[in-house]
This record gives structure tokens, C-alpha cells and sequence, in this order.
């Protein structure tokens, strides 16, 4: 049987051991406290959904035995943690550093990082939601930043003997490029900072890095503003010269109208692969999305909701995901899933009280069996 890597981004703010996550969630759960507290805001609103495993602590090691142990028999074998730095210090690294990494069955499920280094503002905290102007957090990073971030990365994370690796590379993803550049203060030096993180994690004894990117927007990132770039060049020349490896999603909602039928919202997936595999010379890694529906971190009514994304339909954009990495053997069986543990997003793999296992079931049924 042909085996696949099915990785699952992970959203590291179920716990509530990081102090600052009182800042959003007073109630020292993390985000289980918008999850708890969701109400059905309309007729046609599925909500509230309820985890079958409960408002669980993911900072516990013997609770990611049990979810590690779940992702596994189903198919699930590499988990994406979304990884967060501000204000000098990182943030939600609980989840990985005292969960996960210390649970008995780890080798089971590797991982690797995202580094969401987006801009936080008034979303997580439901009681000022709806003001989205306020910036609690900048995302972008100067460059004595990065470099303590490079040393912080390769030293902890990369070292780990479950980290997830390409040809002997360790696999680092970057979430927002345009914050990347604003911060380390232009295309070309953007490109020296990462030439010299693959330098570092040669020193460190890896063949090299694989540097992965989040494509946005239709596949089109705005780097304009930025020194020294040729307007000649398109997007994906640019992104391939700052030297990435490889690019994915990490939601549909970044280039399609989520508000429809998920088949119809597959249709767009579709010719979305199809161009970036026309635009782009490195490999694209397909991406399935589960869902979308951020109503939990909201008080009023937000539109813009996947409808009709049954276990049996998600099924489908697990074959087209499956059959995009059969048809192109040369590069990694690698495909990336939105997600296992989005909540207040409503895109999650994680059983819940509407279709119990049913969409872990969709993941073995079309990745195991």
C-alpha cells in the first residue's frame, strides 16, 4: 500500500497554561471558552457543535497520547503547529513543547512548524471581536529577531527526532509573507536572512532547510513597496527566488467564496491547483480545507459559511488531494488538511457531537484503505 503524509494543521490555544492566553480567554481554557459558550444564531446555523472528547487541556502529554494515537489509526501522520512569536517571546508553545512533545507515542504522528506570523488584532477575544481596527500584536519581525528566532528553531524543534523532514531537510513554514519582508526590511534583505537560515541549519549537520510558503489570495501575494523588485517578474518567480521549496494552503477561504455548496467550492479548488502548478517550477503540496464557519468567536451573526461539508463530501476532496499526489510522483506524498483542531473555524478533524469520527473515518477510508 502506498503511503501518504496527511498533515494536519494544528491551532496550539486549547490550553490555558500560556498566562497571556488569559488576555483573550479569562476562563484559563484557551479557546475552548468561545467554543463552549457558541449559540445558534440563525435557523440554518449548525451550531453549537460539541467535541466528543471534551473541553480537553492539549498542553497534557496524556491527552495527546490519546489524540496521537487517534490521528494515527486514521491516516493522519504529521501534524503542522501553528508556531507564534511576539513581543520578543513566543506564544501558545504549550500545546507542542508540553504536550506533545512529551507524550509517550509521539513517533507515531511527526510535526513540524508553521510560523503564523501574522498581525493579531480584537479576533480572539469575543468581547471586543467585532472591532478588528485594534493591532494587539505585530506579526513582523526585524532581523536580530529572526536571528533569535532561526537559533530558537533549529535548537529545540529541529533536533527532535520526530520532526518531519524531505530528503533529510527539515520542513519550516512561513504563514505571511508580506509580513516576513515588511519586517526584515525589504525583498533583498529577505532573501539574505533566509539564505542565511539555510546556512545555519547546514552548520547545524542537515543536508539543508525545505522552505515551505502559504499562498493567499488566488496565489497572488502583494510585495510591492519593497526594495530592488523587478515588476517585470511574476509572484511565483519572486516567491522562488527568495529561495522557497515548496508551497500549500492553509484555507480555502484564502482564495474561493466559502459561502456555498462544499462540492461547488471543490470545482474552485480544482482550477486553483491547476494554476498554481501552471505559475510555479517547485512542488505544490494539495491542500483540503473541512470547512468554514467563525460564528464562535463572534456575539452577532458573521456570513460567509460552508454549506453541505458532510464527512461523505469531504471525501471527495480527499481523493482529488490523493489522486493530485499520484500524478506527480516525483515530489513528496505530501498533502496538508485545514484541520485537526480549528474549532472556531469549524474545520476540524476532531470527532464531535454532528458526525462523531466521521470525518477522521473520511481520512482512513481514503488514505489507509
Amino acid at each position: 500500500m502506498k503511503k501518504y503524509d496527511v498533515a494536519a494543521y494544528v491551532w496550539p490555544a486549547y490550553s490555558g497554561n500560556d498566562p497571556r492566553t488569559m488576555t483573550f480567554w479569562p476562563e484559563g481554557i484557551g479557546e475552548w471558552q468561545s467554543v463552549k459558550n457558541a449559540i445558534k444564531k440563525t435557523d440554518e446555523h449548525d451550531w453549537p457543535r460539541k467535541p466528543l472528547w471534551g473541553y480537553v487541556n492539549e498542553a497534557d502529554p496524556y491527552v495527546m497520547d490519546m489524540q496521537i494515537n487517534a490521528a494515527a489509526d486514521h491516516g493522519v501522520n504529521v501534524f503542522i503547529y501553528d508556531w507564534y512569536w511576539y513581543d520578543r517571546r513566543p506564544f501558545l508553545e504549550n500545546c507542542l513543547n508540553d504536550g506533545y512533545l512529551k507524550a509517550s507515542n509521539k513517533e507515531r504522528v511527526k510535526f513540524y512548524l508553521m510560523w503564523a506570523n501574522h498581525t493579531v488584532n480584537n479576533t480572539w477575544d469575543i468581547r471586543n471581536a467585532s472591532d478588528e481596527r485594534n493591532i494587539i500584536w505585530d506579526g513582523a519581525v526585524d532581523q536580530h529577531e529572526f536571528s533569535v528566532i532561526v537559533h530558537r528553531i533549529i535548537q529545540r524543534y529541529f533536533s527532535q527526532p520526530t520532526y518531519y523532514l524531505i530528503e533529510g531537510k527539515p520542513v519550516f513554514m512561513i504563514y505571511d509573507l508580506g509580513n516576513l519582508v515588511r519586517g526584515l526590511g525589504g525583498y533583498e534583505n529577505t532573501k539574505k536572512q533566509l539564505s542565511g537560515f539555510r546556512e545555519q541549519v547546514k552548520a547545524a549537520g542537515f543536508p539543508d532547510l525545505h522552505l515551505q510558503l502559504v499562498l493567499w489570495g488566488n496565489i497572488q501575494l502583494n510585495l510591492s513597496g519593497v526594495d530592488s523588485l523587478d515588476k517585470n517578474k511574476s509572484n511565483a518567480m519572486l516567491i522562488e527566488s527568495l529561495g522557497f521549496d515548496s508551497v500549500t494552503h492553509y484555507q480555502f477561504v484564502h482564495f474561493t467564496d466559502i459561502d456555498r455548496d462544499y462540492l461547488n467550492i471543490l470545482e474552485d479548488v480544482k482550477k486553483e491547483w491547476q494554476n498554481v502548478e501552471t505559475q510555479y517550477s517547485i512542488p505544490y503540496f494539495p491542500h483540503v480545507s473541512l470547512g468554514w464557519d467563525n460564528n464562535p468567536r463572534f456575539k452577532e451573526f458573521r456570513p460567509g459559511i460552508v454549506k453541505n461539508n458532510t464527512p461523505e463530501n469531504i471525501s471527495k476532496g480527499l481523493e482529488m488531494a490523493r489522486d493530485y499526489i499520484d500524478r506527480h510522483p516525483q515530489q513528496p506524498p505530501l498533502m496538508t488538511i485545514n484541520s485537526w483542531n480549528e474549532w472556531t473555524e469549524t474545520s476540524y478533524l476532531q470527532p464531535d457531537d454532528l458526525y462523531g469520527y466521521g470525518y477522521l473515518e473520511s481520512v482512513k477510508d481514503v488514505f489507509l484503505k
